[in-house]
């Protein structure tokens, strides 16, 4: 491009003063004087890269300074022999070697052209280390982010598995000696939590299916231990089951539901899990039939936090900044409801 463009203003320069050049001699010539500093180019943006001007400028300088000068020459006397085989730009008449070496090598005018396309290159190189080394810099930044969000997502995470096994051994402890074949199943259904746990440990979001199938295993275990008094509602869509969701994120939920609901009371207890989609967002519920808060000055009866629900806010901000919902209130009859919201994203979209 640079090539036809000096061709074609010495063209036209030339046809405006009545002289008479060969076309095909103007753009041969021109051809050659770019295409031998598009082959020097490469070693120019080394050079650039070795010797940056952002660091010890005058030594660099002075080096640049010095290259510029020494490729330029080497381009001059490159040049004559390709403009004897292709064309000459600037003589209207068929030129000798000699003639070519006597008006290219030492000729001011070309070069001058030699440094300015020189330093030209230099500073689109620079340009261009300079916004390489910005991109990098800034995915090295969004990598690191990635893995520090990572990190602490896999840490809240942990803290889940010791604090339900806890608990769950202690119930295991407490029927131990009253019923054996109820602490057997517990231990079973322990078990094949655990397997599933381990499964999936290494995935930090899970379909609501899957969720879903690890709450039945935690469920079955209360079950044993409630027996009767426990009784757990399943109200969940199609549609809900494909969407993804932060991995163990309902379980501390119902836990609490479980442990500040129904294990402080004699009469049955009833655990409802709801969950749908709508629009593009997932709507979870879990409603317990327990005492409900006990939230001094206020009538709606609603928190913000507390009920040992720290952690599940704390992934929740990880995974989805603000853009999500947490609400932790008394139901309308008797009990804490827990609704959670979140984005909708479906596992096949997650995955491309």
């Amino acid at each position: 491009m640079l090539g036809y463009s000096f061709a074609l203003r010495t063209y036209l320069g030339a046809l405006q003063d009545n002289v008479h050049i060969s076309w095909k001699a103007t753009i041969s010539g021109y051809l050659v004087d770019f295409y031998l500093w598009g082959m020097i180019s490469p070693l120019i943006f080394k050079l650039a890269r070795r010797f940056d001007l952002r660091g010890h400028l005058a030594r660099n300088l002075l080096i640049h300074i010095t290259l510029s000068v020494l490729l330029s020459f080497v381009v001059l006397f490159a040049a004559p022999p390709a403009y004897w085989y292709f064309g000459s730009p600037n003589l209207t008449r068929n030129p000798t070697l000699l003639d070519l070496f006597r008006n290219t090598a030492f000729s001011v005018y070309y070069l001058h052209l030699g440094l300015t396309i020189y330093w030209t290159t230099l500073v689109v190189a620079h340009a261009s280390h300079y916004y390489r080394g910005l991109r990098e810099g800034e995915t090295k930044a969004a990598q690191l982010t990635a893995q520090l969000a990572q990190a602490q997502l896999q840490a809240l995470k942990m803290q889940i598995h010791p604090h339900f096994l806890f608990n769950t051994l202690n119930s295991i402890a407490a029927v131990l000696h009253k019923d054996v074949e109820a602490a057997d199943r517990m231990i079973a259904r322990l078990g094949d939590f655990l397997r599933l746990t381990l499964k999936r440990s290494d995935a930090q979001t899970i379909d609501f299916g899957q969720e879903l199938e690890f709450l039945k295993c935690y469920l079955d275990i209360e079950h044993t231990r409630f027996q009767d008094r426990l009784v757990v509602e399943l109200e969940v869509e199609t549609e809900a089951l494909d969407i993804m969701l932060p991995n163990l994120i309902l379980q501390p939920i119902v836990e609490n539901a479980i442990r500040h609901g129904i294990a402080r009371q004699t009469i049955s207890g009833r655990i409802t899990i709801r969950a749908f989609k709508k629009k593009d967002r997932l709507i979870m519920q879990v409603e317990d039939n327990g005492p409900g808060l006990r939230t001094k000055g206020n009538p709606n009866g609603t928190s913000s936090g507390g009920i040992g629900l720290s952690n599940t806010r704390a992934r929740l901000e990880q995974f989805y900044g603000d853009d999500y919902e947490l609400e932790i209130a008394n139901s309308a009859a008797r009990g804490v409801i827990v609704t959670l919201e979140i984005p909708a994203i479906e596992a096949a979209k997650s995955e491309g």
